[in-house]
């Protein structure tokens, strides 16, 4: 592999990273931030344990160039980041998958859950997709101890013995709440001591410290479903026999306006509230796609890997209307490019932010941006799927 070379950033004192196989690769990332209007991001990626690409662009704010050190609420990337802490204490034995939910949070046994395991929950089978409702006021969700209590009195959809149910909010507190039940614990904090510190990275946050919310990017424009206001989508989309799945567990009242509450910075919300900087999660899925290892820290086993990697659920997923590949707490991301990614994992976000492992290649991509989605749309596009593409061309043309 040809070394990593650093380039100067002319209002910055840190250095981007750029292997030169890479090169194409960032010339493509920095286009797509070439005027104010299209915010802000940060690419990285790692290879075979080592950082090969480490850049930023755009604008963090209207008055303000995105920096090194900028941080984006990145939505449901953060799935796949609070599924790693969980592996880290099943892979202590603290924890078994095919162990019923129960077992260790004993009121989610009631409404007929006690059956349901934790490989149900990471692979969005337990039948609580709702989100809709499950609070009494839009800013109600950001209540954990509220959400946890509401879930656990909740009744399953009886579809997920079927197919998977995305769980577009609510997994992030179910994950958590195990994970608190079993370590006794704040989630955040095994979080910081289980994966942030092993991996020497800060950045990766549910609840963001106070002195640190400076570096936040502002994400614009404000989240919507074309043509209609997002309350008004929700409710129409609701009462649709097709899509209503969508609305349950993805678009809750209110919810445009609390993505930009300050707020949601002092929550745990796992499934929604992740803030990351690129190259933290490129350091965490460089780890996982290299046999869970980078520089000197075994972050999982590798057995532990190929076990969490595997496919759960083939069929049409009941919420989406189309199968998502879920693995335990990941997804294969999509890529534009003709050759799937037959054994990454990884997770995407809402607005387009999103990082995956491909252990294939030995290779990991982060993207976090604050710019959300596209001219039509704010909920999603294909930069990430294009970058990874890209990523994955410079790879296949590296020597051995």
């Amino acid at each position: 592999m040809v070394a990593a070379e650093s380039f100067s950033v002319p209002d910055d004192d840190a250095q981007m990273v750029i292997d030169p196989r890479f090169v194409s690769l960032a010339h493509r990332f920095f286009r797509m931030f070439a005027r104010p209007a299209r915010g802000g991001g940060a690419l990285a990626v790692y290879l075979h344990g080592r950082p090969v690409v480490d850049i930023w662009a755009g604008w963090a704010a209207p008055d303000r160039r995105w920096r090194a050190d900028t941080v984006a609420l990145s939505f449901s990337t953060g799935k796949g980041v609070a599924a790693t802490v969980l592996h880290r204490i099943a892979e202590r034995g603290l924890i078994d998958y095919d162990a019923p939910v129960a077992t260790y949070w004993p009121e989610f046994a009631a409404r007929g859950k006690g059956a349901i395991t934790v490989r149900d929950v990471l692979a969005h089978r337990a039948g609580l997709h709702r989100v809709r409702g499950l609070a009494a006021t839009p800013d109600g969700i950001l209540d954990y101890d509220a959400m946890v209590r509401a879930l656990a009195d909740a009744e399953p959809d009886p579809r997920r013995l079927r197919s998977s149910g995305y769980h577009a909010v609510t997994f992030g507190w179910l994950v958590a709440e195990i994970v608190q039940r079993v370590t006794g614990e704040g989630f955040t904090e095994v979080l910081r001591r289980e994966v942030a510190e092993p991996l020497g990275v800060e950045e990766l946050w549910f609840r963001v410290p106070p002195e640190q919310r400076h570096r936040i990017a502002r994400s614009f424009p404000k989240l919507h479903v074309p043509v209609l206001r997002w309350d008004t989508a929700s409710a129409v989309l609701a009462r649709s026999r097709r899509l209503g799945g969508i609305a349950e567990a993805g678009m809750p009242l209110g919810f445009d306006v609390l993505v930009n509450d300050p707020r949601v910075y002092d929550a745990v919300m796992p499934g929604f509230n992740g803030v990351f900087a690129a190259r933290a999660l490129a350091r965490m899925y460089g780890a996982l796609a290299n046999g869970g290892r980078v520089d000197d820290v075994q972050l999982l086993r590798p057995e532990t890997i190929d076990r969490i990697s595997r496919v759960q659920s083939r069929g049409r997923d009941y919420v989406l209307g189309f199968p998502l590949g879920f693995t335990l707490g990941y997804h294969r991301p999509p890529i534009a490019s003709r050759r799937p990614i037959r054994h990454g994992f990884g997770h995407y976000g809402v607005g387009g932010s999103g990082a995956y492992a491909d252990p294939d290649l030995g290779m990991s991509v982060a993207f976090v941006t604050n710019r959300l989605g596209n001219s039509l749309n704010t909920i999603g596009d294909g930069r990430l799927a294009r970058l990874g593409a890209q990523a994955r061309a410079a790879v296949s043309r590296l020597p051995e």
